[in-house]
């Protein structure tokens, strides 16, 4: 496992890159590479990406939490004062927007590493863990869009139902929203885990706490994060140079699933077209996947950092002149 070698955060947090090693080994970074880390998150892949390009290279961090955007500016300084980092605030589905204010295109990779950040789910204020109390917000930005309380307190007990079961595949979505919609209003965290491990009387035998799924599901519809998932990957294809590489981690099936999808789509040598009679037609390919199966974490990475347990690799290449020519 690559050693970390990361500078020491102001605030004292603990942040571990997941799968560090694989990341860059599978966006092949090289001296000089222009590189958007479009969840700059803690900073521990563009510190790593920085290393690896120099000379010369470049990295645009991007990031919807302006704490995290802060951390990462005082943490790397010297690259932020060189030049070779640029921070810029907003969400990662608006990714071409933002690589064209920074003149950032056609670069060699792209990094999404998708979910929430050490920082975030430490930091009680945020709201996004129920093993530690804080007002229930869960946004990214904290300026922006409803909270999650915002949802939980005003909802229809069918529209919350609908959304525990889509975004947090809770079987028991039903039971959930029907307690939460008779015991409201909740304003923080702890009181919102309590209430949903009533509701489902807990779940014996099972390592992982009841309000895990709920938790999911909020954070989910709070940031949009499934649509500006769907929203970022084409705009990945515009911006990659041909040859350039972009890697996506996720940590659930919702988002791997998205991911696989597209790239597979991306890979296809041909598509369905009910408009011709055949019912297909050639399309040029715009993708090569580098892996057909996700890159997980090994188990000594699990040990050390145990959050990488969830997390899935998926790399595709921006398909070249000389690839389409032998397709």
């Amino acid at each position: 496992m690559m050693p970390q070698t990361l500078p020491p955060d102001p605030t004292g947090a603990t942040h571990i890159p997941v799968l560090l090693a694989e990341v860059l080994a599978g966006l092949a970074i090289g001296p000089g590479a222009r590189v958007i880390d479009a969840t700059l998150g803690g900073g521990g892949h563009t510190t790593a990406i920085l290393a690896r390009s120099a000379p010369g290279g470049q990295v645009l961090g991007i990031d919807a939490d302006p704490a995290a955007l802060r951390r990462v500016a005082e943490r790397l300084a010297d690259a932020v004062a060189t030049g070779r980092l640029r921070t810029a605030a907003g969400n990662f589905g608006n990714l071409e927007q933002i690589a064209i204010a920074h003149n950032f295109l056609a670069v060699d990779a792209i990094l999404l590493d998708l979910g929430v950040s050490s920082f975030q789910l430490e930091t009680p204020g945020r709201g996004f863990s129920f093993t530690l109390d804080g007002p229930l917000d869960m946004r990214f930005d904290p300026t922006q869009g409803e909270s999650a309380a915002d949802i939980v307190n005003t909802w229809g007990e069918e529209a919350l139902a609908d959304l525990l079961y889509r975004y947090g595949e809770e079987h028991k979505s039903r039971r959930i929203a029907r307690y939460l919609v008779q015991h409201r209003p909740f304003t923080t965290t702890s009181a919102l885990a309590e209430a949903v491990a009533k509701a489902v009387g807990g779940r014996r035998g099972s390592r992982i706490h009841p309000a895990t799924q709920t938790f999911q599901a909020l954070r989910i519809a709070v940031n949009q994060e499934l649509a500006q998932l769907e929203a970022v990957l084409p705009q990945c294809l515009r911006i990659l140079k041909p040859g350039g590489r972009l890697a996506i981690i996720s940590f659930h099936s919702l988002e791997d699933r998205i991911v696989k999808r597209w790239m597979q789509q991306g890979a296809a040598t041909t598509i369905a077209d009910p408009m011709t009679p055949a019912g297909w037609r050639e399309r040029t390919p715009a993708l090569v996947l580098v892996n057909r199966k996700p890159i997980m974490a090994s188990e000594a990475e699990i040990q050390q950092n145990p959050r990488s347990r969830s997390a899935r690799l998926r790399i595709a290449e921006r398909i070249t002149q000389q690839d389409m020519a032998a397709t």
